[in-house]
């Protein structure tokens, strides 16, 4: 594979077809991909198609007509929830929130590229602007050289079966206190350490009650939500952050930084930039890992042997560490008996093939950094409370 064309402004041009879009259900993140699948594969042979070109860059996607003269459309990073690949029948597409759609309706566009090695390479491209995004915004969570290990992250509603709208619900009653939704909870001795290990610490309220009084009082629509990660501990974080006193005085942490990474690589650096969330430090890589697709996957090196590389996957179960073998020059998963004569081998394998796994690899990802319109968030969330106070009065007056 060659270099890839990179402008100055770190913008990648590639072409492809336009197929179309068509809307996504507002569910959680395992039954939103079975749909996204279902509705690939049956529009695999679809004949409505537009040549255009596609712009990738850590500010957001960009679709211009064959010629590049006009801007079909343009979606800003954050705007874009995921992005999906079925390299079998060389088709792409992300999912979005339309500009200027009054509504929360997410959509999924799709693209057909020439073939499947064309289509997963534009899935790389926007997996990578998601992680350099990501970066960008929470650049504390970068590869360094440090002894201390992060703490671990509160479990994501998105793999406990519940829409993406409760999510932004049950975000909204446990925001930091500057909303105060909630009665300032106890301090706890160590916050930071704290890790949850029951659903009933997940869930102190029911967010399915929370959501149906929201929609019978009109003041959220169905399918408004915030961000895909919007858990308590990123809250306590960022609430940390926000009481940290602010001066040349305030204690730092001196510690080396690996080069900045980039889109400028060659593909198959691109490839293995995405496989081993370059740039990301290994705790918070393996904490966004659980919040991710099914079948999303991390390289890594082992925990026991650190000079041996592993794939650390998202089953259904688990998040579950393999190890890959060497033998004879040839390398194998863990538990698997397939030799394959190198890594993307492996991997292109057993995205296709679910083999001895629990299911296979997918090559879609999450935007962690996704974000919802924050005005009409906050509108909404104000009226909620307002709601709550007036039916609080009620009660009493009854």
């Amino acid at each position: 594979m060659g270099e890839t064309p990179v402008r100055e402004d770190g913008t990648i041009t590639r072409s492809a077809e336009y197929i179309g879009s068509f809307p996504v259900d507002d569910c959680c993140l395992d039954d939103q991909m079975q749909q996204l699948y279902t509705q690939l594969k049956s529009l695999k042979k679809s004949k409505r198609r537009r040549s255009v070109s596609l712009k990738f860059s850590i500010k957001g996607v960009k679709v211009y007509n064959e010629d590049e003269t006009t801007l079909l459309m343009a979606h800003a990073l954050h705007r874009v929830s995921l992005s999906i690949a079925h390299p079998s029948d060389a088709q792409f597409a992300f999912v979005a929130h339309n500009p200027g759609n009054s509504d929360a309706q997410l959509y999924c566009h799709l693209f057909k590229a020439r073939h499947a090695r064309a289509a997963q390479f534009l899935n790389l491209l926007l997996c990578r602007c998601f992680q350099l995004f990501y970066l960008r915004k929470h650049p504390e969570d970068g590869h360094v050289e440090s002894s201390t290990r992060k703490p671990a992250r509160a479990p994501s509603l998105l793999n406990h079966g519940f829409p993406l709208s409760v999510s932004a619900l049950v975000s909204f009653r446990r925001a930091p206190n500057q909303g105060q939704l909630l009665p300032t909870p106890q301090a706890s001795p160590n916050p930071i350490t704290e890790v949850i290990s029951s659903p009933d610490d997940v869930f102190p309220i029911s967010p399915t009650l929370v959501r149906k009084k929201a929609m019978r009082d009109k003041v959220l629509r169905s399918g408004a939500y915030r961000s895909f990660t919007c858990t308590a501990l990123k809250q306590r974080h960022l609430q940390d952050r926000l009481n940290a006193p602010q001066g040349k005085g305030q204690d730092s942490i001196a510690v080396s930084r690996v080069r900045a990474p980039s889109l400028a690589e060659t593909e198959e650096a691109l490839a293995h930039a995405v496989w081993s969330w370059d740039g990301i430090s290994s705790d918070s890589s393996s904490s966004l890992l659980a919040e991710d697709v099914l079948g999303s996957y991390l390289l890594c090196s082992h925990p026991k042997k650190p000079n041996v590389q592993s794939l650390l996957i998202r089953f259904p179960s688990a998040v579950v560490n393999l190890a890959i073998k060497t033998s004879r020059g040839k390398c194998f998963l863990e538990k698997c008996h397939i030799e394959f004569e190198n890594l993307a081998a492996l991997i292109e394998h057993y995205t296709q093939i679910r083999g001895e796994l629990e299911c296979s690899l997918s090559c879609a990802r999450v935007n962690h950094c996704y974000e919802w319109d924050e005005n009409m968030v906050e509108d909404q969330s104000l009226r909620l409370l307002q709601g709550s106070k007036q039916n609080a009065q009620n009660q009493c007056w009854v």
